[in-house]
């Protein structure tokens, strides 16, 4: 039996569950066998977090939550359940509480910002046309083409919606930059990352779609945190750790025998 974490998979604005399908392969490849990916409606902030808190309570032992872009404002509103071990932020936003995307699009504008638009319904979209140089300009532009017409709008509003608690100040936390992303400043990325205070910082040339275009380097991310995970829950891990505390090394006595 897998001593792994169970991977809940959140995926961002623009796109759905189906945009893990490499790092899922990837991470089937290498022994995860409690693999989940959400699909988040992407009509508020609220909604997704309870849409992924559900899928949470639904995995029997801990979970290893990884969000994409938005799926980072997921998961840092609904990583606060008891399961949930760790996070991983794959060129993601991680709000603080009270704060919005909004408000983090202040700090430095996006390259991309021109090349997205509202429609008459309150939905925002990327422009077809600019999809594959604003979104996703490593990867192949047929699989931009299937990325961009099947793109899934999120509703206008959540843009302005606010983090209540943020799950990043009480989980371990692992960050993903993309130095060549464009809709999220690699800047933008670094700072949020630093008030974090990951485990682990990892920066990799890749657009805003790494977990596409680097699949087995998220992966890479991904088995660290989940292996810190492990080792932290393991039992003869934790007896070990209680037997160090109940029966301390005699350090201190030698050192001062021998001074």
């Amino acid at each position: 039996m897998s001593n792994k974490p169970s991977v809940v998979l959140v995926h961002g604005f623009w796109g759905g569950a189906a945009h893990w399908a490499k790092v899922i392969v990837e991470l089937n490849g290498r022994g995860y066998g409690s693999l989940h990916a959400v699909e988040n409606p992407l009509t508020s902030l609220s909604d997704d977090a309870e849409r992924t808190r559900k899928m949470v309570k639904q995995v029997d032992g801990p979970v290893l939550l990884v969000g994409h872009s938005y799926g980072g404002a997921v998961i840092t509103e609904a990583g606060d359940l008891p399961n949930v071990v760790g996070l991983v932020y794959v060129a993601a936003f991680a709000p603080d509480a009270g704060e919005s995307i909004n408000q983090i699009g202040e700090w430095l504008p996006s390259p991309a910002l021109g090349n997205v638009e509202w429609d008459s319904d309150g939905y925002v979209w990327i422009k077809q046309d600019k999809f594959h140089e604003s979104f996703c300009q490593d990867l192949p532009i047929d699989e931009a083409l299937v990325m961009a017409v099947t793109q899934k709008a999120p509703v206008g509003s959540i843009f302005g919606e606010t983090i209540s608690d943020p799950a990043w100040k009480k989980k371990p936390t692992w960050y993903q930059v993309s130095r060549d992303d464009r809709m999220i400043p690699p800047v933008t990325e670094r700072r949020m990352a630093e008030r974090m205070n990951p485990r682990r910082t990892i920066e990799l040339d890749a657009s805003h779609a790494s977990l596409a275009s680097q699949p087995g380097a998220i992966v890479d991310l991904i088995d660290e945190a989940a292996a810190s995970i492990t080792q932290a829950h393991h039992p003869l891990t934790r007896a070990a750790r209680n037997a160090s505390a109940a029966h301390p090394a005699p350090g201190g006595l030698l050192r001062r025998e021998a001074g």
